[in-house]
């Protein structure tokens, strides 16, 4: 009997990370949108120097159109050297290649010895800090649960213990990887662990199902593709109900008022939109076969804005004394209609030169490092954030789109 309890076992843990609790899909009628949002994605690839993990996962747990983008994004990852990485990204190319039925190579270890020395963040510490941890136990749980059980141990007593404010992104990844944990752990195991990873999961679900809006968006509509991953899968019932069809129709609407164009937006939402969670990556069928990719006449796209010029007036301001210098400067820049914000800080830097600014490039897009010579520094917490009538914009300037007379405010703050 004992060959036989083994093999039920494994055959438990094969399945143990696939979807079974979604509840929701995408009507027939609509699903030519989704299908032209994953063009949209995979087109990115082959036009960005950037390697972005996320997007060849979504690729292969939707099944790619476009092998070409898919080859040279996997080929990308395989020569990506580790000690670039943070513990983050080197999880997420690690499910990036085991997606794409590709060896990692000395990745999984340097990321289990990476965790197993694993600092937590200071109390009061922003949410985000523990995303990066969250991915890597999601991709180590993948490869060997049993060798992670010790660091997911140590992470959800420190989870339960934090007192940060939540973050839906993080909480979301947090959820997938401690339900990838729930779902593995070994039969016999002398110690409880199926209640404390319960116990964990029980806070960081009830913590994503209090940011369900009355339209379904959970958090924000970017943050909405990880919480549905999460809410889909999770061992344990959300303090607030979740209509999980809401959230995927209320999706489908933004998607065709053109709110998804980041390649990285599209990556952590279409899973969801395909039916699958990132614990679905051990089981992509890296088969021969492939989808048939639509033709632009099979899918349709938002309407384009009117060919006219808009006027934005945009502001900068520093009043941290921190800085070098405090400053309040507003100008008024003409942009074609539909442009997004980056080419409104281009023209306003083009007009005045104390509007000059620098970015660095993240899987987001271009993120504003500095204005005005002042730059964000992480020391002193503080960083330029963007806002539209005192409300801060939820996309970077790569995406997001003013409209006429509206004021953008670029202030410098600390978080």
């Amino acid at each position: 009997m004992a060959w036989l309890t083994l093999y039920l076992l494994n055959v438990l843990w094969a399945v143990a990370g696939t979807s079974t609790q979604s509840s929701c899909s995408v009507p027939p009628e609509q699903q030519p949108w989704v299908n032209g949002l994953q063009v949209l994605m995979e087109k990115s690839v082959t036009k960005s120097d950037f390697t972005n993990p996320s997007i060849l996962i979504a690729m292969n747990l939707a099944g790619a159109y476009n092998l070409e983008a898919q080859k040279l994004l996997t080929d990308r990852l395989m020569a990506t050297d580790s000690a670039d990485l943070t513990s983050g990204q080197l999880a997420l190319t690690t499910m990036a290649l085991n997606s794409s039925c590709r060896d990692p190579g000395n990745k999984v270890s340097i990321l289990q010895n990476e965790m197993e020395n694993w600092v937590p963040p200071s109390p009061g510490a922003e949410a985000s800090a523990f995303y990066g941890p969250s991915l890597a136990i999601l991709a180590l749980c993948q490869k060997n649960s049993e060798a992670t059980l010790p660091i997911a141990v140590r992470f959800a007593k420190t989870l339960m213990r934090e007192s940060s404010p939540f973050n839906v992104d993080t909480g979301a990844v947090a959820t997938l990887a401690l339900t990838c944990m729930y779902n593995r752990i070994p039969v016999g195991s002398q110690e409880n662990y199926r209640d404390l990873f319960g116990e964990a999961l029980k806070v960081l679900v009830d913590n994503i199902s209090l940011r369900i809006k009355d339209d379904g968006i959970i958090g924000n509509i970017y943050s909405t593709g990880l919480a549905m991953q999460a809410l889909s899968v999770t061992p344990v019932q959300p303090i607030k109900k979740w209509d999980c069809q809401q959230t995927m129709d209320m999706i489908l609407n933004k998607i065709k008022q053109g709110k998804f164009q980041n390649p990285m937006s599209i990556a952590q939402i279409l899973p969801s939109l395909k039916g699958k969670t990132y614990l679905d990556v051990p089981q992509v069928n890296c088969g021969p076969d492939h989808e048939v990719p639509p033709t632009p006449a099979d899918y349709p796209t938002p309407v384009p804005p009117s060919v006219s010029n808009i006027t934005v007036i945009y502001t900068i301001n520093n009043q941290l004394t921190e800085a070098d210098q405090l400053f309040n400067e507003t100008i008024e820049v003409s942009v074609r209609n539909g442009s997004v914000l980056f080419a409104v800080l281009e023209e306003a830097q083009r007009k005045n030169s104390m509007f000059k600014f620098e970015t660095r490039m993240t899987s987001w897009g271009h993120f504003v490092t500095s204005i005005n010579n002042i730059a964000g520094n992480v020391n002193h917490r503080t960083y330029w954030e963007f806002l539209s009538s005192k409300m801060p914009l939820d996309e970077g300037v790569d995406y997001y789109v003013p409209s006429n007379y509206e004021h953008i405010t670029a202030n410098f703050t600390r978080y």
